[in-house]
């Protein structure tokens, strides 16, 4: 009789990792045993990177005793630099026996690694294995630029259905999905995933080991009540019809909130998945939870729920632009709350913390369905940096990034102003009065600020490297490359349009006398003072 289809992503080769300057691949074990030796996660795709590295430190936490509630934060911090500077792995006897009781392979036909065998009764069909692999086209979706279509769907080897599952459990789309009826509930609709549209903010050392020392965060909140597991730990998968269990620290809160339910489907060797089943976990609204590695931008001024939320991936947003949000704590004024893991890094070993540095995981997508691309990035070490170690460059690299923004949307808007009174008297060839009034941003603010950002760039970085007396007030640099931005933008139109001088001029005299806005805290006394007066 034969054997069925089985692949351990524990043992398996499914993890690619740097290594002594050779790539290597590793099952989840091997990759846990050897972390103080492995320099980092070779993953190819940044999301499937940012959400094993979630897994890897909850089970880290575990094997190292970082996860008692019970320790003081003075216990905790000595706990940890006593793992960062002891120069040993992790017990590779602990390592074993963890995994042996854990259920880790993807094709088990009871217990599936992050899956849920019901599925297989509890959906009128498959989803197709299109639907798993993000970037495939699915369903009656466009093939603009894929060969893969639902009517030959190719399989996908083991090895990378597992990275797209953790993609789909971490990123997963909301809105339609394959019907599940599960008790009670019958739906053809899921939620999004925990960190969709997200960025992801991960501290990182000299060795894999290192840098899941350095996720470790230690718990702040009142006395937990219920059992602290990850999903492959318990003994049946997650509950569709009942609320889910609350949120953790540290195991669920890191890998206890998927919206999505997956079934993977393999071929009879194991060695592919061939088709898959993809739709929701739970018809229950999600518990509020906030994620220790991103960015939260706060708003004052909003509701509760739309007060604080996480930062945005956005492709076109380059990465200099989030540093200040890293080494600067955050208060009411900044408008933003640094990832909660870096709370953490100030009492590191001075070797450690000299050396960190920071990978940025993107996944740019809408709330619901559309993905437009994934990216990483790797800082220069920055830890040094920060407020509590060099306040002054700090805050020099807060200022610089303010006065940045500030201008790119003054270069907006009076190179929109200037386009339209350059055109007032008649729409060009090029740009029609109709379509003028479809596009918000006209063609010289698009050209100016694409100028503009890889200038401002180099700049903040000379005024952060090379602080002068302009430094106090970076202001008038970027006001210089702003419109030095426009000028360049404008120049080919200028003997084409009579009225474009002049209002070329008149957008170049604004950025130029530009000045720094008032803060949040001076606005909200200034209204104070108004509405005290009679």
């Amino acid at each position: 009789m034969p054997s069925s289809p089985t692949f351990r992503v524990d043992t398996c080769p499914c993890i690619p990792v740097q290594m002594a300057r050779k790539h290597q691949v590793f099952g989840m074990r091997q990759v846990l045993i050897e972390a103080h030796r492995i320099n980092d996660l070779a993953l190819p795709l940044p999301p499937a990177h940012s959400a094993l590295l979630r897994i890897l430190t909850a089970i880290t936490a575990e094997l190292t005793g970082l996860d008692d509630a019970n320790l003081s934060l003075d216990a905790w911090h000595e706990r940890r630099n006593a793992l960062l500077t002891s120069g040993h792995g992790l017990n590779a006897q602990a390592v074993n026996d963890y995994f042996d009781t854990a259920a880790m392979d993807l094709y088990d036909p009871h217990r599936p690694f992050l899956q849920d065998p019901r599925l297989a009764e509890q959906c009128t069909k498959t989803s197709s294995i299109n639907k798993l692999v993000f970037g495939r086209p699915a369903g009656n979706n466009l093939a603009w630029l894929s060969p893969h279509t639902d009517t030959a769907p190719r399989p996908v080897p083991s090895e990378e259905a597992f990275w797209h599952l953790l993609i789909q459990h971490f990123y997963g789309d909301a809105g339609r999905c394959t019907t599940r009826s599960a008790g009670p509930h019958t739906s053809g609709r899921a939620t999004a995933g925990p960190l969709r549209s997200t960025l992801s903010f991960h501290p990182q050392g000299a060795t894999l080991l290192e840098t899941l020392l350095l996720h470790q965060f230690p718990y702040r909140g009142s006395p937990q009540h219920h059992p602290d597991t990850c999903p492959w730990q318990e003994p049946h998968p997650p509950d569709p019809v009942n609320p889910p269990p609350p949120v953790t620290w540290p195991k669920r809160l890191l890998t206890g909130r998927f919206r999505h339910a997956v079934l993977l489907v393999p071929s009879a060797d194991g060695s592919a998945a061939t088709d898959a089943y993809v739709t929701w976990a739970t018809q229950h609204p999600a518990y509020p939870a906030t994620d220790p590695y991103l960015i939260i931008d706060t708003r004052p001024a909003g509701e509760a729920e739309e007060r604080d939320q996480p930062r945005r991936a956005d492709a076109d947003r380059a990465l200099w632009r989030d540093l200040d949000a890293l080494v600067l704590a955050g208060d009411e004024d900044s408008g933003h709350r640094r990832p909660a893991v870096f709370d953490t890094l100030n009492d590191l070993p001075a070797e450690n913390r000299a050396r960190l540095r920071v990978r940025v995981c993107g996944f740019d997508q809408d709330g619901r369905s559309a993905s437009r691309l994934w990216y990483t990035a790797l800082t220069p070490p920055q830890w040094n940096w920060a407020e509590q170690h060099d306040q002054p460059t700090a805050r020099r690299m807060a200022a610089c990034r303010q006065a940045a923004e500030h201008l790119a949307a003054l270069l907006r808007t009076h190179a929109n102003t200037a386009w339209k009174q350059t055109c007032t008297r008649g729409a060009t060839d090029d740009e029609p009065t109709a379509s003028r009034r479809r596009r918000p941003t006209s063609r010289w603010a698009r050209d100016a600020l694409a100028l503009y950002w890889p200038r401002a760039e180099q700049l903040f970085w000379d005024l952060v490297d090379h602080p002068t007396d302009k430094t106090s007030d970076p202001y008038p640099a970027f006001a210089h490359t702003a419109a030095n931005a426009l000028r360049q933008a404008a120049r080919p139109d200028l003997v084409r349009h009579r009225m474009a001088g002049p209002a070329v001029a008149r957008a170049v005299r604004a950025l130029t006398a530009a000045t720094a806005p008032a803060s949040r805290a001076s606005r909200r006394k200034k209204k104070a003072v108004r509405h005290a007066q009679p």
